[in-house]
């Protein structure tokens, strides 16, 4: 299954949860609207999967729902200013796609209803008290992917033993950054690699960080997981290949478009779920929760046969997938 498969799970959970009853919560237009955050860039395919999904659940836009979209462009920065813009809008609800949306949206409204899809704990980052009892007005899924630098830093030791000198690729403006840092600095010592750090949060800043990594003769480098990445994968694929610089990558999309390998969490276990948000919300009048989740099953993808591989004497051939 893919993204928009996923995305119109998603559409669906957040019409379930238009009819939240908080006491809280300000008077609602004759028509309910509807907060679409993004960290991300404007998608036609998102945005028809969201749409897809609250058809199914009943809601057309235009008819009996509106929904006012609002990205971010991989700028966090923007974030608190389109959350409360959307609190200005007195929308009914706020579907927050990735964690820095969903913390912009709990910082500007403490009584709209906020549904999430977070890469990081929720507990941890204040979104929810607890994934049992989230209270407030945030509820939501929680993927474990953030979780995966160190176990991917791992796996570039093991396909590259001889690079002992690391890069680890950082979006400072990322506010899971620090952790980020944090979990691949552990495991660099403890696989006795010298772990330097790179940070870009802008098209300009890649490039750069590209040359640097050159001069300073880094063997690897380990691209942590951030949408910015994501929506920029072309650019680090090409470059890690003008450079020679072997890469691994958060997101089998970095593979597909070219790049050395991936490893992460798979949209299929995302999608899945995902499809059981609807029983969350149907009990929400009594009691909302959070899911929380471990994937099932963790992707490892390589190389297309099409492209040159770069020149390894240890490098195994990767391809299917890691379970756990």
């Amino acid at each position: 299954m893919r993204r928009r498969d996923f995305t119109a799970l998603l559409g669906s959970v957040t019409a379930l949860a238009i009819a939240w009853p908080l006491t809280v919560h300000a008077q609602q237009p004759v028509m309910p609207v509807i907060g679409y955050l993004s960290t991300s860039f404007p998608n036609a395919a998102w945005v028809a999967a969201f749409r897809q999904g609250l058809k199914e659940a009943g809601y057309i836009e235009g008819q009996n729902v509106a929904i006012e979209f609002r990205w971010a462009e991989g700028q966090y920065d923007r974030l608190p200013g389109l959350a409360t813009d959307l609190v200005a809008r007195q929308v009914a609800v706020i579907a927050a796609l990735g964690h820095p949306a969903a913390l912009a949206a709990k910082k500007a409204t403490a009584a709209i209803p906020i549904v999430f899809m977070s890469t990081v704990d929720p507990v941890a980052y204040g979104l929810v008290d607890s994934i049992e009892r989230p209270a407030g007005n945030a509820t939501g899924a929680y993927l474990v992917t953030l979780s995966l630098e160190a176990k991917r830093l791992e796996l570039l030791r093991l396909v590259f033993p001889n690079a002992t000198r690391v890069a680890v690729l950082v979006n400072p403006t990322n506010p899971a950054a620090e952790q980020q840092l944090k979990d691949s600095q552990e495991a660099a010592r403890a696989l006795g690699i010298e772990l330097r750090i790179a940070n870009a949060s802008s098209e300009p800043s890649i490039s750069t960080v590209f040359s640097t990594l050159v001069e300073q003769r880094i063997g690897a480098l380990l691209v942590t997981t951030d949408s910015f990445f994501v929506f920029r994968r072309d650019q680090l694929v090409a470059l890690a290949a003008r450079y020679s610089m072997p890469a691994m990558y958060s997101y089998r999309e970095f593979a597909v478009a070219g790049g050395l390998m991936s490893y992460g969490v798979s949209l299929i276990d995302g999608a899945r779920l995902a499809e059981s948000m609807p029983g969350v919300f149907s009990r929400v009048r009594s009691r909302p929760t959070c899911r929380s989740s471990s994937p099932r099953k963790l992707s490892w993808s390589s190389i297309s046969r099409r492209q040159k591989p770069l020149a390894s004497p240890s490098q195994p051939r990767c391809s299917g997938a890691l379970t756990r």
